[in-house]
């Protein structure tokens, strides 16, 4: 592990992760780079190298530390409920790290395919009597109606639509509509 002069302690993953985000979080991906993670951490900017390959493995790794963070809904609980739950912990880990979302949104290869949220939603989508070969066509469609309502929201653009709409009401009839048209498949 490399140790900084400076600091006087090995760098951790979490540390390096969990200080990314919060670069994310405050000046959005694009204020984010090894040079200025690097500075955060009182390190020089090679010992990074140790720990991830680039930038993007950098992001998938603050992507997959955001994941575990979300409130997955427990196997116990009806299929629509579990649903709900994670359109509800989806959504509002987009309101904690918008800039993350809407990068994650726009960058597929962040979350790549093994992704904490796809697990979810393949076991639910499975609970819910989605067939093997239909699951990844219920899952991406699902995840693009999710997408669009997070981009929306985060954008402001859901506000331009015309009319006084309420926020939750909204995000709530996404799910009824999401949950109803699964009951169709």
């Amino acid at each position: 592990m490399a140790v900084s002069a400076h600091r006087g302690a090995p760098l951790t993953p979490d540390e390096i992760y969990s200080t990314a985000l919060r670069l994310v979080d405050a000046g959005g991906v694009e204020g984010l780079s090894m040079r200025k993670l690097a500075v955060e951490l009182d390190v020089n900017p090679m010992s990074l190298y140790h720990h991830v390959d680039n930038k993007t493995a950098l992001l998938q790794r603050v992507c997959a530390l955001v994941a575990l963070q979300l409130d997955v809904p427990e196997d116990e609980a009806p299929w629509g409920e579990q649903l709900r739950a994670l359109g509800y912990a989806c959504r509002a880990s987009a309101r904690r790290h918008p800039s993350l979302w809407l990068y994650a949104l726009s960058h597929p290869e962040v979350t790549g395919g093994d992704h904490l949220l796809w697990r979810a939603l393949d076991r639910i989508l499975s609970r819910a009597g989605v067939d093997e070969a239909e699951l990844v066509y219920a899952r991406k469609t699902l995840f693009a109606l999710l997408s669009g309502f997070i981009l929306g929201e985060t954008t402001g653009s859901l506000n331009e639509q015309g009319g006084a709409a309420d926020p939750e009401r909204t995000f709530e009839a996404f799910l009824n509509f999401a949950v109803a048209g699964l009951s169709a498949f």
